[in-house]
């Protein structure tokens, strides 16, 4: 049987580093930047007040697969629906 390498394992943060060089790929994540900080902020928020996704979702009478779509930012949420899940978390949104 022949003997495999080891697998070498590249750290998150020096890939991300190596990627945001390209300029293409800085503009992009920059442009997602808010985006993802906003979701971040929610789901700490909704995890502070042990609030599970099901409940939460209940609550703003939307599906829990619609809340876990938004949280994994595979959906660019409508401002109605990022309102929704502010609201049901007892937050008030300020745009500024």
């Amino acid at each position: 049987m022949k003997s495999q390498k080891p697998i070498k394992l590249i750290p998150f943060e020096t890939i991300k580093r190596r990627m945001l060089k390209d300029p293409e790929t800085k503009r992009l994540y920059d442009e997602l930047d808010m985006e993802y900080k906003l979701i971040e902020a929610l789901i700490k928020k909704r995890s502070q007040k042990k609030l599970t996704q099901k409940a939460l979702a209940e609550k703003i009478g939307v599906e829990q697969s619609a809340l876990a779509r938004f949280e994994s930012g595979r959906v660019s949420p409508t401002l109605s629906f990022v309102k929704k899940v502010t609201a049901g978390l007892g937050l008030r949104l300020v745009v500024k």
